[in-house]
């Protein structure tokens, strides 16, 4: 069983809310749900809106066709209702706008009428939500009873959870100990830093925001120096003012993890929008050589556990680490069953034997901390760095998941993809004759890659990217070009069914 319902209209309206309340009563009911979230570059207006997907199994994306259409204003219906499938039903905000604020209760309690879920669950999540609720569950019984029951959805024992890549960055920051976050607001990124400025003093750890994207970064160098587990975050031109940093601590090996969620470039491109077109600046920004980290995740489940890999990788090899992520990871909301990996929180050791002054410096340098310009001692510190790097690279092998393998693991056919775009790649071979590469590590690239490419008769690969960036990158690794491609660069992610509708032509 799978739903697909819209829910539009304007910047300020509220569609959130709606999305929010009837994905948590479905959830406590045993159903699955995907949350995306489409809105402008704007404060009001304009025309934002939700897909909330529905299913009895797991779920990770979105379709093209809506079973249900809610719409807040006119325009909503002008731009959906090709949408709309030929028996799809339409509800409209206007009919309750007589109840102000309490439109968007009367909104959930239609929708849930017309899933067959009874009043009594929506009227246990208004009181979770609000203290004075008398008016808001007479709204949501005015909702309900302007509608009749479609579906009839039977509860279901599934224990499941929701969250956003956002929150889940945060989650698995605060699981590893994190004493600081430095960042600037930029979109998607931003929805971390708030996670993480919630309760701070419960979770002993701080949150400050920076007057620009080079100073937080150099903040964090400095913290991480003093011996505070540091973080930063951006999005992707805020990345490339930190880029310089980035080398420096390539040379001063302070321990660094930077969060790096991209939008739709270049310059400010279409900012509230996504796209997978950061990969290149995340393995290679800054300038010289110098071992660094890069991790792509595709869930919050993924994205809480390769936080904290990504922290204690920065912290025992003293390099930089990635945390790679987009828009459409960091603000949709999935749902799960699953539990991340406990990942115990780990101790700085900073101690220095036999000195009591540690220097840091952009400079090269010799074993003192002074600057040098020694040929030799160049040499032998490029290849310390080096080496640093092929360390961490054995013990990333040894001891996390570097790919994923999905499917029909005994398949001829494979598709190759990373990041936000797994969920509809995953979705969408349900019944399809192909496994699928999950890569997580972009850097280093497991060597199980090009195993998997040579076993494999057809190969095709999916990013939301122009490029094909991660093709790019394993053609650089394993001298294997990828032909078929399926490449999706409009800032919206792919559908479920539209990519299925794609791969079966390719296989």
């Amino acid at each position: 069983m799978r739903l697909n319902i819209i829910i539009g209209g304007k910047a300020g309206q509220g569609i959130n809310k709606v999305s929010q309340i009837v994905a948590n009563v479905l959830s406590e009911f045993g159903y699955f749900t995907f949350n995306y979230r489409d809105y402008q570059s704007l404060i009001r207006g304009g025309h934002n809106f939700n897909v909330l997907s529905i299913s009895d199994t797991p779920i990770e994306s979105h379709e093209s066709k809506a079973d249900i259409l809610v719409a807040l204003d006119d325009r909503t219906i002008q731009t959906h209702k090709q949408a709309l499938k030929k028996n799809g039903v339409t509800i409209l905000g206007d009919q309750f706008k007589d109840l102000g604020r309490n439109l968007n209760i009367a909104l959930s309690g239609a929708l849930i009428k017309i899933l067959g879920i009874p009043i009594q669950e929506l009227e246990k999540e208004i009181k979770s939500q609000f203290k004075e609720h008398t008016e808001a569950i007479a709204a949501a019984k005015q909702g309900f009873e302007s509608q009749k029951k479609i579906s009839d959805l039977k509860k279901l024992d599934n224990k499941i959870s929701i969250s956003s890549g956002s929150k889940a960055v945060a989650e698995g920051a605060r699981n590893s100990g994190l004493d600081l976050y430095i960042a600037y607001p930029m979109t998607p990124a931003t929805n971390a830093m708030h996670e993480l400025a919630k309760n701070q003093i419960e979770n002993n750890l701080m949150m400050f925001q920076a007057e620009s994207e080079i100073s937080a970064i150099s903040m964090s160098l400095g913290a991480s120096f003093a011996g505070a587990k540091t973080m930063t975050g951006t999005s992707g031109g805020g990345f490339d003012l930190m880029s310089e940093s980035l080398s420096l601590q390539g040379q001063s090996e302070i321990p660094l993890t930077v969060y790096l969620a991209s939008r739709v470039g270049p310059a400010t491109g279409v900012p509230t929008y996504t796209a997978q077109s950061d990969l290149d600046i995340a393995l290679r920004a800054g300038h010289g050589e110098f071992p660094r980290i890069v991790v792509a995740p595709s869930n919050p489940t993924e994205t809480i556990e390769k936080t904290s890999e990504a922290l204690y990788l920065a912290e025992k090899f003293k390099t930089l680490s990635i945390l790679l992520s987009d828009k459409h990871l960091a603000e949709s909301e999935f749902s799960t069953t699953e539990q991340p990996a406990k990942t115990p929180k780990f101790k700085i050791d900073r101690k220095v034997p036999g000195q009591t002054i540690i220097k840091a410096s952009s400079y090269e340098v010799d074993k003192f901390g002074n600057s040098t310009e020694s040929y030799t001692l160049t040499e032998d510190n490029t290849n310390k760095r080096i080496d640093k790097y092929k360390q961490a690279k054995k013990f990333i092998e040894k001891n996390y998941d570097m790919i994923k393998i999905h499917g029909d693991k005994n398949s001829k056919n494979l598709i190759i993809g990373w990041g936000s775009t797994t969920g509809a790649i995953k979705d969408a071979i349900k019944d399809l004759d192909t496994k699928f590469l999950q890569v997580l590590y972009c850097k280093p690239l497991s060597p199980q890659i090009k195993k998997e490419l040579q076993k494999a008769d057809k190969v095709i690969l999916v990013e939301c990217n122009v490029t094909g960036q991660l093709g790019r990158l394993i053609r650089e690794k394993t001298g294997i070009k990828i032909e078929n491609r399926l490449l999706k660069y409009n800032g919206r992610p792919f559908h479920s069914d539209e990519l299925k509708k794609y791969l079966e032509e390719i296989l």
